[in-house]
């Protein structure tokens, strides 16, 4: 893709400064809690899911665990849908699922998948962009930045050094 063929919708200062709102009320949620758990979709919303946790430990006492949640996006009914840690760890904990982009719903309507098999508070969802394109009963709790799209038009997230938001 070029430059022209995609359009800049947030710099990095402004992917930045979400990434800190979110944090801020993920914090503002739980701030009784002494530890949460953000689970990120595996690629981007554990990159995310990073960052987050970052920002949070900067802004509060919380003892924040990252999990990454595995599970093949474009085939998630068939796939196993997998956490890189033991149940325990986030029993009786408040989860956030973290991806990078809601679209549909459905990779994070899955994703919620092993948290259901124990007793957990209560499970949020944060994402960096909404594209306001429900299809499963998934709302976030957390987001970014709205952004109504069609279904033709793709966005891409970039984190980390040149990190960005683009709508191709």
């Amino acid at each position: 893709m070029t430059e022209v063929e995609k359009s800049l919708v947030l710099n990095k200062s402004q992917v930045e400064q979400k990434i800190r709102r979110i944090a801020f009320e993920i914090y503002e949620n739980n701030f009784k809690e002494k530890a949460i758990v953000l689970g990120g979709i595996d690629g981007q919303g554990y990159t995310l899911a990073q960052l987050i946790s970052k920002e949070l430990e900067s802004i509060s006492s919380i003892s924040v665990k990252i999990v990454k949640v595995s599970l093949d996006k474009l085939a998630p009914q068939q796939s196993e849908v997998k956490v890189d840690c033991d149940e325990k760890d986030f029993r009786k904990k408040c989860i956030v699922l973290v991806d990078d982009v809601l679209n549909t719903g459905k990779t994070l309507a899955f994703g919620i998948k092993p948290f259901l098999s124990v007793e957990v508070k209560k499970i949020e969802v944060a994402v960096l962009v909404n594209r306001s394109h429900s299809l499963f009963p998934i709302l976030p709790s957390y987001t970014g930045f709205e952004l109504s799209t069609t279904l033709n038009e793709r966005v891409e997230v970039v984190l980390g050094k040149k990190a960005a938001v683009y709508l191709h």
